[in-house]
């Protein structure tokens, strides 16, 4: 590709986005980074030259304002990350609706009008690639997270829906399972584990295998792939 390349990331934070962030940075990609608190984002943003947005990822109006800004201010997006969530746990019978609610909204709903928007821009410059962050929630109920597995439930069905559409119009859709808990600051980061070294993914080798993915010659496209640890039973 002789442009340069664009990405945007939704639901941006400390742990796999900001490798995320990194990642397409040091392939040489101009970097949008969304997320409701832009405030936690300067020092990332500063590092690697990114641009920031805020955006609730469940209000349609925001994130179609991103991605107009987006566009007006780097140009067309080749690469858009949706990497949002948000737990409700609890006993089915004592859920609050309304938490339940916003757990699918931002979980599943968000992931819906991230791949409306970025689609509006791809599909009229002919390529692109559009990423949803999905868990292992999405492929098995959990006790006690019925709200996570209903939205990553629906964002794996949105995205194979989506991959079945979109492919034969030069866009690549990818769902990534992360199957395993992510290290960060408050878990791995000592490489202590009793099951092994490597028990937690690394956010920066997730990070490598959303490049890989995005890529992939598109006569060898992967609509879905899972990541997990050595250790972690499946």
């Amino acid at each position: 590709m002789s442009e340069k390349e664009i990405a945007v990331i939704v639901g941006t934070g400390s742990g796999l986005s900001a490798s995320l962030a990194r990642r397409f940075a040091g392939a040489g990609m101009d970097v949008a980074l969304a997320a409701r608190n832009t405030d936690k984002l300067e020092d990332l943003a500063e590092e690697i030259g990114a641009k920031t947005y805020a955006c609730d990822a469940s209000e349609a109006g925001d994130v179609e304002a991103v991605f107009a800004a987006v566009a007006s201010d780097l140009g067309t997006p080749t690469v858009a990350v949706y990497n949002a969530s948000l737990r409700a746990r609890g006993s089915i019978a004592e859920l609050d609706p309304d938490a339940v609610k916003q757990s699918i909204l931002t979980s599943c709903y968000g992931g819906f009008l991230v791949g409306r928007s970025a689609a509006q821009l791809m599909l009229p410059a002919g390529r692109g690639t559009i990423m949803f962050t999905g868990a292992s929630a999405g492929v098995k109920g959990f006790p006690l997270s019925a709200p996570f597995a209903m939205g990553k439930f629906g964002l794996r069905g949105l995205a194979q829906s989506m991959a079945r559409e979109l492919h034969p119009k030069n866009i690549h859709v990818v769902h990534v399972v992360v199957d395993g808990g992510i290290k960060s600051e408050r878990r791995g980061s000592d490489g202590r584990d009793d099951r092994g070294p490597d028990a937690w993914l690394d956010p920066d080798a997730i990070a490598d295998t959303y490049y890989h993915l995005h890529s992939q010659h598109r006569s060898s496209w992967s609509w879905e792939i899972e990541v997990r640890p050595w250790v972690e039973g499946f």
